[in-house]
């Protein structure tokens, strides 16, 4: 199923972990709303070298009830997951505010954000963990390439106590679930995800 382009996501999540704390996180992060812009650099197979600045925005952070929900939804299939996903609240928004020519799957405006979960690092700092289902073009809905397969943008980013940020990005991503080891597991289309530098976080007005 995974050929030389797809790589296994080197990570799992219980599907058990519902609930984690929600105490106040340290760092440099104002409370909500936030913008935040993020230097992306995606060095994999496809579109290697390409890069842009990203904005994101969080209005609103994720309950601890709606993240339970859509864990509770993992065992049941990719689809189901997706639908549930879709009837969540938009948290915020991300978008290529720079980008330039044809713009067929909305880069400059942007696509709604439908997770935000966010909780303190052990050293201090806090880690933010964004998802939304992925925008898909006219062509890519009528055409139906192998990339419908990965309906699902994902986002990890850290924040330390001092400095810019740093994360990861997963734009076209698969969710599995393996019932053995009772765990939600990630793939990635490409070799590896997208590169996020320098991130700098600032209260939204």
């Amino acid at each position: 199923m995974i050929s030389g382009l797809f790589r296994r996501a080197a990570f799992a999540v219980s599907a058990g972990l519902i609930v984690l704390s929600l105490s106040s996180v340290s760092g440099q992060v104002p409370d909500v709303p936030i913008r935040m812009h993020a230097f992306a650099v995606n060095m994999s197979n496809n579109l290697s070298g390409a890069n842009a600045v990203l904005e994101i925005t969080v209005d609103r952070w994720s309950s601890a009830a709606e993240r339970g929900k859509l864990l509770d939804t993992v065992p049941k299939g990719q689809d189901a997951l997706l639908s549930a996903l879709q009837k969540q609240s938009v948290k915020g928004r991300i978008r290529i505010p720079g980008w330039t020519g044809p713009d067929p799957n909305n880069y400059r405006l942007g696509w709604d954000l439908r997770y935000t979960w966010h909780e303190p690092l052990p050293e201090g700092g806090e880690r933010m963990v964004i998802g939304t289902d992925r925008y898909m073009s006219m062509w890519e809905v009528r055409n139906q390439p192998r990339t419908t397969d990965y309906p699902f943008t994902l986002m990890q980013i850290e924040f330390p106590k001092e400095g810019t940020g740093q994360g990861k990005m997963m734009p076209f991503t698969m969710i599995d679930f393996d019932k053995k080891k009772n765990a939600m597991v990630l793939e990635n289309y490409g070799s590896q995800p997208v590169n996020l530098n320098n991130i700098t976080v600032e209260k939204k007005k």
